[in-house]
């Protein structure tokens, strides 16, 4: 499946962004106006692709905890970028053995009370690694 070469691109692309912070404190830095970290940005992307392809398409035991994805801090950068490895490798693993079918087929949850084709879910999914990962580069700039 072509859309696995995205995750795989722009998951790169993430662990290339938290390496290039000269100082890995400024990870979980914010500037004024700016509500969360890089770090923390990454927490939620990591959360967020476990929580919908880990758990509900490998069906993984990930169990999502939200809420600290934006309050834990100081996870080491090496840990992320572990951590985001771990969710390059699910993804290679998961995505190409969906079929055609598995596609066309609704996605296991709603989003926002909404109904999607998992085809479509997984677009989803990417346009929102795209936003934080550019908020990310953003703010790594910014510091």
């Amino acid at each position: 499946m072509n859309i696995t070469i995205f995750f795989e691109r722009d998951l790169d692309k993430l662990i290339e962004e938290i390496n290039l912070f000269n100082n890995e404190n400024d990870i979980w830095k914010i500037k004024d106006g700016i509500n969360n970290s890089a770090g923390n940005l990454t927490l939620h992307l990591l959360g967020n692709l476990n929580h919908f392809i880990g758990k509900n398409l490998a069906n993984t035991d990930f169990i999502r905890r939200r809420d600290e994805e934006f309050t834990v801090k100081n996870i080491p950068r090496e840990e992320l970028i572990s951590d985001i490895n771990s969710l390059k490798e699910l993804v290679k693993i998961t995505l190409p053995h969906l079929s055609e079918e598995d596609l066309k087929k609704d996605f296991p949850l709603q989003i926002r009370d909404q109904t999607f084709s998992t085809e479509n879910m997984l677009i989803y999914l990417l346009a929102h690694l795209n936003y934080h990962l550019g908020q990310i580069n953003y703010l790594r700039r910014l510091l």
